[in-house]
C-alpha cells in the first residue's frame, strides 16, 4: 500500500538558513550552558532575563568554532544591551 494520497504534494525538505553547526562533544560550552538553563529555570522560562548569559553561551560557541561567527546585532542583541551590561560590571 502506497503512502501517499492522490492530491497530497510531496514534502521536499530545505536545509535551516544558518545551516547546521556541530554539537559540543567536547563540552567546551557546557558550563555557559549550564548558567543560561539554571537561569531560564529561576525566570519561568522567561529567555528575555537570560540574555546575558545566552549572549555568552554563543560567544563561547563561536570562539570554539561550534558556530560560525556573526555579528550580535544579528542575533537579536542590541549595542544598548553591551552597554548596559558594561556599565552593570
Amino acid at each position: 500500500m502506497t503512502s501517499m494520497t492522490f492530491g497530497q504534494k510531496k514534502f521536499i525538505p530545505t536545509a535551516p538558513e544558518k545551516g547546521s553547526f556541530p554539537l559540543d562533544h567536547g563540552g567546551q560550552c557546557r558550563k555557559l550552558m549550564l548558567f543560561y538553563m539554571r537561569c531560564l529555570r529561576e525566570n519561568a522560562d522567561d529567555n528575555s532575563a537570560c540574555r546575558q548569559e545566552s549572549k555568552a553561551y554563543l560567544q563561547c560557541r563561536m570562539d570554539h568554532d561550534l558556530m560560525a561567527r556573526e555579528d550580535f546585532a544579528k542575533l537579536g542583541y542590541s549595542e544598548s544591551e553591551k552597554k548596559d551590561a558594561d556599565q552593570s560590571s
